[in-house]
């Protein structure tokens, strides 16, 4: 295991951890992430939700103030019926 992937593994146990606590979670992505990653992190969700609904894309970027780029990547991502986004939806029963 290289000490990327190691690190990777460490970092998803201590975001698993953290995550069972709202408020924890909250305080350790503030902590983590600049003001700006949170809020492209915050809307990517949003997107991934809104695509889920189909909604159209020009829709989302028009609401959601981003560009058409950034939408297609998310709608791209969610091609992937193993993807994490599509798993995710599924898990939250959003699709």
């Amino acid at each position: 295991m290289s000490k990327f992937d190691s690190y990777k593994k460490e970092f998803l146990k201590v975001l698993n951890i953290v995550s069972r606590d709202e408020k924890l979670l909250d305080e350790f992505l503030q902590d983590l992430l600049t003001p700006n990653e949170r809020k492209i992190l915050f809307l990517r969700w949003q997107i991934v939700k809104r695509l889920a609904k189909k909604e159209p894309q020009r829709d989302i970027a028009e609401e959601l103030n981003v560009g058409i780029a950034t939408i297609t990547r998310g709608a791209r991502e969610m091609r992937n019926p193993k993807g994490g986004f599509k798993l995710a939806l599924k898990k939250l029963n959003l699709v």
